[in-house]
């Protein structure tokens, strides 16, 4: 009998010098690693529709976006990463600040995702947006002189529920309001919304809107995508609730800012060992099916201009967004949470 281990002891030299080239074996060839802090069905059904269009299997690994970035930055030159998706402005750049992405481009973003959605560098672009509202009872009315979200530290924003300060949503429409107001007029901004809260900081966003026709509050503070989940239901109460919440775009007038948005974004790994695959990954997101499974599935606003929308939020109306400055939102976090926390918003 021939002995085999000379054999299979050349094909370990060379599986191992084609590694040290770069280039994988067939079956690694086949797939993308995704580091993805999003948890959504809709996602993981868009990572199918992937697969089966390309032959590349998506290998999913989720996390919370710091801690994954701390995963690329601890695996160095081995990590498996290749492509990292985190929701909020913030988070993507302290994963560019990381030194764990690098520079993607191709027609296919420049032409399909909006400059103000990009990064300048390169490093990430964003594949939905958020926007962060102001909810009121329509069997009450909205009140009187509530237009900017800086009039919700006025007499307009008394009986407001919102969920702590030191979620990320909370933070980056803060920064926004501090980029735009400067430290003192936000301070006091934040005091008066604190003298305005209904009860305590609790819950999540849902919490806050079904609140006010319970009678705990008067107004709420919460992201579009948690309210049109409700139109989207089958379900007669929540369908009643949808109904009964109004919704206000902030900041609309000529000559403001906008509503504040926020973002999910990508961005290819520096140490990407999958780099084509991941590219084709990066370029898929910005296609017309998967601009439609985000937005429709997941009722988020597409980052791709005149993509569909979800009926739910074609009902609470179009708005102008804020433009995204994501490097001034993670440079601002920091004060805008000290700020929060000083003026009594816990």
């Amino acid at each position: 009998m021939t002995d085999a281990r000379p054999k299979r002891a050349l094909l370990g030299l060379l599986a191992a010098g084609l590694a040290s080239l770069g280039l994988a074996p067939a079956a690694r060839a086949q797939e993308v690693n995704l580091y993805s802090s999003r948890h959504y069905d809709s996602d993981r059904t868009l990572y199918e529709a992937f697969t089966k269009e390309t032959g590349i299997r998506v290998r999913l690994i989720e996390g919370d976006a710091d801690q994954l970035i701390e995963r690329i930055r601890n695996e160095g030159a081995n990590s498996p990463a290749d492509v990292f998706i985190t929701v909020d402005a913030a988070r993507l750049a302290r994963a560019a600040n990381a030194g764990i992405l690098q520079p993607y481009r191709s027609a296919a973003v420049e032409q399909r995702i909006p400059a103000a959605l990009r990064s300048k560098d390169g490093l990430w672009f964003a594949i939905s947006q958020r926007a962060r509202v102001i909810m009121f009872d329509r069997e009450k009315g909205a009140p009187a002189g509530l237009q900017r979200y800086e009039d919700l530290g006025g007499p307009a924003g008394a009986g407001l529920c919102v969920r702590s300060s030191n979620h990320p949503y909370n933070i980056s429409l803060v920064a926004s309001i501090l980029m735009a107001d400067g430290p003192e007029r936000t301070e006091a901004w934040a005091k008066g919304v604190s003298a305005n809260l209904a009860r305590p900081p609790q819950g999540g966003d849902r919490d806050q809107f079904r609140a006010i026709p319970a009678g705990q509050c008067t107004l709420a503070l919460a992201n579009t995508y948690y309210l049109a989940a409700f139109g989207a239901s089958h379900r007669p109460e929540d369908q009643a609730l949808f109904r009964r919440i109004g919704v206000i775009f902030p900041n609309q007038a000529e000559g403001d800012r906008g509503t504040h948005v926020n973002i999910s974004g990508a961005g290819l790994v520096r140490t990407a060992p999958n780099r084509a695959n991941a590219a084709r990954l990066l370029d898929y997101l910005t296609g017309d099916h998967a601009q439609q499974v985000i937005a429709l599935g997941n009722m988020e606003y597409p980052a791709v201009p005149d993509a569909p929308l979800h009926p739910a939020l074609e009902a609470m109306g179009r708005f102008r967004a804020e433009p995204v400055d994501a490097e001034k939102t993670n440079a601002n976090a920091a004060q805008a949470l000290q700020i929060l926390q000083r003026s009594g918003w816990r």
